[in-house]
């Protein structure tokens, strides 16, 4: 009862001091808030169980080659097959495809990504369906119907949760034309490795089907998940991958060549879903505990100076026999109180920030998408209350019932002393040094952003529109799709404004990274072997590099009698030119493709004959690096869509004096006119799909500013703040220095000079702490790097800047004391 007897003492108390109890809730607010609302975020991307059944046992398995800059490179079927038949620590395997498709059917035609799966994959992945049923055994083989299974977010978002979607027959089209029927919706569920709209069986995709896919050891396109034997650990399983995997770089090094340095891992499976947010989490989270220490320094700063002016009111308590504990308690009372609505606005207000930080942070993991606030949030926000609570009912010296420690009962003045001085400035240091570490953190995301905003692409992207008109082969021939997009271009061509559209299979930083490192290549002169250069292969239009307005180094562009019935014929890069021929002229040479999954392409022996045979080289154009935001030497080789072969893909590159959104309407309808199932989609300037690329980083800069911003503004306060006291508590020694003739220029330059130092001895401070904190952190996230000394150097002179115009109001002050009022005021 006491307790509660010293909270409600502890409310009048601070009632008579609501300008301070509101500014001091209020900062902790902004810290508990913040913390809260991370921590809710790093629990849901971080630590939250998976839906998925067995999560302790589910296991993601990787292939790569470092050597070809392949960090993925997945898994053919033999290599699967090698794998099941060698591994026993794992029970199950799963394997999973993504294949991009277009879908008619369900509302407008649409391109969608879709995955490709065996009747295991969802007994592996331990997911079930909320409507219908999943894809099982009884799904695979080339006799089985096709079946489709709806991804919830698709389901929900699109098709509104219709019921009613259940037998409902849809047209893929893909590498070859199925049909399949929709069986389920799955649970929602994280969508890994690929967010896809629609998971199909085996049967869907043609090329699935074919007998390469089926004995092509090269022929790689599939995740591989895998569950542990029960008993089994993953130390186990690796061992047991490793040795297997050594055995197939033996038995088949036609495969595996050296130069790509293929490589096996394992990991279990929440680990590899959370990998890509890990690090940009824990800094985050890192970042916000530092603004509740700078918010606690704060807040820490103005509970002394209010104990010191009522120290009088304590020593009166003391020497009326309450104990240091019981007034300990008081100021535990008082805190709690403060904290509590700091911590209750805090929750509040962290709620719809959670959602803007799922938003952000669903960038770096699909985990993020349907975070919902649950209640930890409260549970955080009680708890950093409780924290900060005691932390500041402890910072203040409480004077002793026997000793005048404190100010004088009858004077009126306030004294502070050298301990509770040291104690302000102490704070006051940390915010600065806190908050020199965010904005020099900050300030190089921002400078590291412009750097990669101010780079030039090489080729036009502010007044080239790119459409996504993607290959729609059912009931036609190849030479009738390549028509369409000839009709098509001429049909475009004719809009006003427009200066010139072309066709190419991929379209810049929007999908082009989906085709891998290239494929390897010889050429006159050069001997092939298994370590052959590897090119990007290109299919385009003529007019495309006008289109993008990328010059013609050397030769001509394509021509419509470049086809099929003519010799093959290519342009190549710069980069790949001086490359196999330095220094000489390479029109009129040959280039030919070595690789040995070209083996595995759709057609019969004379179209991959044709694909193989040397192609003679008719122009030189600059490097396009449509992969890259920051354009790198780039190995291409361009063919014409006319070739014939089949097509994998399909966007136009409009060029326009115009705006060129204004063109998205005429050309759907010229298109639409011409195929009313033909899909229409994702029309984008060049210049805002690479700004879409480039949101991550603009996203982190803009979170991490804002964090900064707060911290320098509390922390600049803090620095008043501790001036003015001091100031306040000084007015005596100003006047007799006045009045012995010191000049009030000179107390001027004191208090900033003060001011100053605390500032310096913060970055400097802070400039050591991110040192060893960042060379620590370094060796467990291999992606965080120190800041380069610009964005140190401009940290640390904004903050000095700062701290010296904040100190000019408490100096002025200082200048300006009234000599006889000073002097009276003892």
């Amino acid at each position: 009862m006491s307790f509660f007897r010293d909270l409600r003492v502890a409310f009048h108390s601070l009632m008579r001091s609501k300008g301070l109890a509101a500014i001091v809730t209020l900062t902790l607010a902004l810290g508990i808030g913040a913390n809260a609302a991370i921590f809710t975020l790093v629990r849901g991307v971080l630590l939250k169980p998976l839906v998925n059944r067995d999560e302790d046992r589910l296991v993601y398995i990787r292939q790569s080659a470092p050597g070809m800059r392949d960090d993925n490179t997945t898994f053919s079927v033999p290599e699967i097959k090698d794998i099941e038949s060698s591994v026993h620590s794992v029970q199950q395997f799963g394997d999973f495809s993504e294949v991009g498709f277009t879908m008619i059917g369900l509302g407008e035609p649409r391109e969608i990504q879709g995955g490709v799966v065996s009747g295991s994959y969802f007994d592996v992945m331990g997911l079930h369906p909320v409507l219908g049923r999943l894809i099982g055994p009884q799904d695979d083989g080339p006799n089985a119907a096709g079946v489709v299974v709806l991804t919830y977010r698709f389901w929900s978002t699109v098709l509104k949760q219709d019921p009613n979607v259940l037998g409902k027959t849809v047209r893929l089209g893909s590498i070859g034309d199925r049909t399949g029927t929709v069986i389920g919706v799955l649970e929602p569920s994280a969508p890994y490795p690929a967010d896809t709209d629609i998971i199909a069986n085996i049967v869907t995709s043609p090329h699935h089907m074919s007998a390469t896919m089926v004995t092509g050891r090269v022929h790689r396109m599939t995740e591989l998940f895998g569950k542990l034997a029960p008993g089994a650990t993953l130390d186990q399983a690796r061992m047991e991958l490793r040795t297997a995997y050594a055995s197939m770089l033996k038995d088949h090094p036609e495969a595996y060549p050296a130069s790509a340095q293929f490589t096996i891992s394992t990991r279990m499976l929440r680990d590899q879903i959370t990998s890509g947010a890990r690090t940009v989490l824990l800094v985050l989270l890192a970042a916000s505990g530092l603004i509740f220490i700078i918010a606690c320094c704060n807040v820490a700063n103005l509970i002394l100076a209010r104990t010191v002016r009522r120290e009088g009111e304590l020593s009166i308590r003391a020497a009326l026999g309450a104990s240091s504990g019981a007034l300990r308690r008081m100021l535990l009372a008082e805190s709690l109180l403060l904290c509590g609505a700091g911590a209750a606005i805090g929750v509040i207000s962290a709620q719809p920030l959670v959602s803007i930080l799922a938003r952000y942070a669903s960038r770096f993991s699909v985990r993020a998408v349907d975070l919902k606030v649950d209640s930890s949030l409260l549970l955080v926000g009680a708890a950093l209350a409780i924290v900060a609570a005691v932390i500041l009912a402890f910072v203040p010296r409480l004077p002793s019932a026997d000793k005048a420690n404190g100010l004088n009962v009858s004077s009126g003045s306030v004294r502070i002393t050298s301990s509770t001085s040291r104690r302000q400035r102490a704070f006051a240091i940390t915010q600065i040094a806190a908050s020199f570490v965010l904005l020099a953190g900050a300030a190089a995301l921002v400078t590291t952003l412009l750097a990669l905003q101010a780079t030039r692409t090489g080729f036009e992207t502010q007044r080239v529109l790119a459409i996504d008109v993607p290959a729609m082969t059912y009931g036609k021939t190849p030479q009738q799709v390549i028509d369409f997009y000839k009709e098509s271009i001429r049909q475009v061509d004719a809009l006003p404004g427009v200066m010139g559209t072309a066709f190419a299979e991929t379209a810049p930083w929007r999908d082009a990274q989906n085709f891998g490192p290239g494929l390897q290549y010889s050429g006159d002169g050069h001997t092939h072997t298994n370590e052959d250069p590897r090119a990007m292969i290109r299919t385009i239009s003529p007019g495309f590099f006008a289109a993008l307005g990328v010059p013609l180094l050397e030769g001509r562009d394509f021509n419509d009698l470049d086809d099929a019935k003519s010799d093959p014929v290519v342009i190549i890069s710069k980069t790949l030119a001086e490359r196999m021929w330095p220094g000489q002229s390479a029109v009129g040479r040959h280039v030919y493709w070595t690789d040995p999954v070209l083996e595995f392409l759709p057609g019969d022996d004379a179209e991959k004959a044709r694909v193989r045979s040397p192609h003679r080289i008719i122009g030189v154009a600059a490097d396009i690096d449509d992969v890259h935001v920051v354009p790198e030497p780039t190995a291409s080789v361009y063919g014409t869509f006319a070739e014939g072969g089949g097509l994998y893909g399909g966007h136009l590159f409009i060029h326009t004096t115009a705006n060129p959104y204004t063109l998205v309407t005429p050309v759907t309808r010229i298109i639409r006119g011409m195929s009313v199932d033909q899909p229409v989609e994702h029309a984008a300037t060049l210049e805002d799909i690479r700004a879409k690329v480039l949101a991550p980083d603009r996203l982190n800069s803009l979170v991490f500013g804002v964090f900064a911003i707060v911290a320098l503004a509390i922390a600049v306060v803090g620095v008043a703040g501790v001036l003015a006291f001091s100031v306040s508590a000084r007015t005596r020694e100003f006047g007799i220095r006045l009045a012995l003739g010191s000049q009030p220029e000179n107390l001027l330059r004191a208090v900033v000079g003060e001011g100053a130092l605390m500032a310096a001895a913060g970055v400097l401070a802070g400039a050591a702490f991110g040192f060893i904190v960042a060379r620590v952190a370094s060796s467990y996230f291999g992606d965080l790097r120190m800041p380069g000394a610009l964005p140190v150097l401009v940290s640390a002179f904004v903050l000095l800047a700062a701290a010296v115009i904040a100190s000019m109001l408490p100096a002025s002050r200082a200048a300006r004391v009234d000599v006889m009022q000073a002097l009276r005021s003892e």
